[in-house]
């Protein structure tokens, strides 16, 4: 599924509205810098990478859920957004994950457009429109690995969104309900989980992270469209009312510069 829009103009405006500026190429939120900056600064000294993206994902908890905030299109100039005061599914992770992977604030952005655009280059071509491109992507790029359970098996997919992308397939390694919901303890807070849609040219519905309870329960953080803003919700209440079959994991990496050596 491509979780990411062109808007119009009309989009555009709302984005303004919503407190962004557009400058250089870039959309920025006016109080960004500064939480993300604070948030990263508080998170640093958390290790591994897992405690930072729960910290930092939990901190976020209660932002708005917003669709749409990304800017540009085949024919539309493509601007590197940057904000946290609202998101959907896909830009929830891509931000708590470069706020987790930045060494410092000044690292940031850069981190941010490792994540959502192919080799970084901001560009609506290079944008991981396919969350199996950005999962791919982010895999080769070594911000994530791949987290496959006994009892994953490997599904084909069509996907086709926009002419502009083309009709792609692919095959894909998933893990059904059953056997994902059977072994958190494989699981590790910080995880991502992508949620395979049964509807025809799409590939995910859905995106967020694990986390756990204060009595051990598996959880969702995410945003969520439905209830308008960033919470956890049980997992197996999640899945359930979802209909899921499928799922797929990836677990962030500590960036290269400070990752532990085997």
């Amino acid at each position: 599924m491509s979780f990411y829009y062109s808007p119009n103009r009309r989009d555009i405006l709302r984005l303004i509205a919503g407190g962004a500026t557009l400058t250089a190429g870039i959309a920025r939120t006016s109080a960004t810098e500064a939480r993300i900056g604070h948030l990263i600064d508080e998170a640093h000294t958390k290790s591994p990478i897992s405690q930072r993206l729960d910290f930092i994902s939990s901190a976020l908890r209660g932002t708005r859920y917003q669709g749409y905030t990304l800017v540009g299109g085949p024919k539309r100039p493509e601007q590197f957004v940057v904000r946290d005061d609202a998101f959907d599914c896909v830009t929830f992770c891509e931000i708590v994950l470069a706020a987790a992977r930045a060494g410092s604030p000044g690292e940031f952005d850069a981190t941010l457009r490792a994540i959502r655009y192919h080799n970084g280059v901001v560009s609506w071509r290079e944008r991981n429109h396919y969350f199996f491109e950005w999962g791919q992507h982010n895999i080769e790029n070594n911000t994530c690995r791949p987290v496959n359970l006994d009892g994953s098996i490997k599904i084909e997919k069509t996907v086709y969104w926009h002419k502009e992308l083309g009709k792609r397939r692919f095959s894909i390694t998933v893990i059904p309900r059953a056997v994902f919901l059977a072994n958190k303890r494989q699981l590790a807070k910080g995880d991502i989980v992508g949620f395979i849609t049964q509807r025809p040219n799409l590939d995910y519905f859905h995106v967020g992270f694990i986390a756990f309870g204060s009595g051990g329960e598996l959880l969702l953080r995410h945003a969520s469209q439905s209830k308008r803003q960033v919470l956890d919700e049980r997992m197996d209440t999640f899945v359930a009312v979802n209909r899921v079959r499928y799922v797929t994991l990836l677990r962030p990496q500590e960036p290269r510069a400070i990752a532990t050596h085997e």
